[in-house]
């Protein structure tokens, strides 16, 4: 399990209804199943990643999110868990938005790209950054949507939406204390749980 996920699993209450946004191969979600006893779903596009689920005995729907979840109905669960796919989405605002009608909380996490490492790979190498953490060049990246903390959550003010919780961590997944005092120039992944 990555690092993030056992943050997320902390914010999982037992028992519960959870959706898993572009759940990858389920193993998470599977996770979660079994030691927090969820009733879990995944969403996921890729036809690799859906067979992963069906081994892991994971209930898996293909869809692909950018086309919408209005075929879920609202406040259909607890917790809706979106990790390291925001940026990839056409319309993240929307999304959020119907994370938040079909759950009760939801969790998302997205690269900063406000980090003082993209800033100066930008700033002095007058190129769009390429590293381990953003390991694409500008033409073929999944990434769409390059987002910052205070973007975040901006974004967050605008739609009335509540933070429950944001934890601010580095390429490793690892709480440090600099990343605390200046989250959107030290942090490099972003972890936050939201509600109405």
């Amino acid at each position: 399990m990555r690092a993030d996920q056992t943050i997320i699993r902390e914010w999982i209450k037992p028992s519960t209804r959870v959706l898993d946004l572009g759940c990858g191969d389920g193993k998470f979600l599977r996770h979660l199943i079994d030691h927090k006893q969820v009733r879990g779903y995944g969403l996921e596009n890729n036809h690799d990643n859906i067979t992963a689920c069906v081994l892991n005995h994971v209930n898996v729907i293909e869809k692909d999110i950018d086309q919408g979840l209005a075929s879920i109905k609202d406040n259909s669960f607890d917790s809706v868990i979106m990790t390291q796919a925001l940026q990839v989405m056409h319309r993240p605002d929307l999304i959020v938005d119907e994370m938040l009608r079909i759950g009760k909380e939801c969790i998302v996490t997205f690269p900063n790209f406000g980090h003082w490492r993209a800033r100066g790979y930008l700033g002095f190498r007058g190129q769009m950054p390429v590293s381990k953490f953003l390991a694409y060049s500008w033409y073929d990246t999944p990434n769409i949507h390059f987002c910052t903390f205070k973007d975040f959550e901006q974004l967050c003010v605008q739609k009335n939406i509540r933070i429950l919780n944001r934890t601010v961590v580095d390429n490793e997944h690892q709480h440090r204390w600099w990343t605390k005092l200046w989250p959107n120039m030290l942090g490099e992944i972003a972890i936050y749980r939201i509600t109405r």
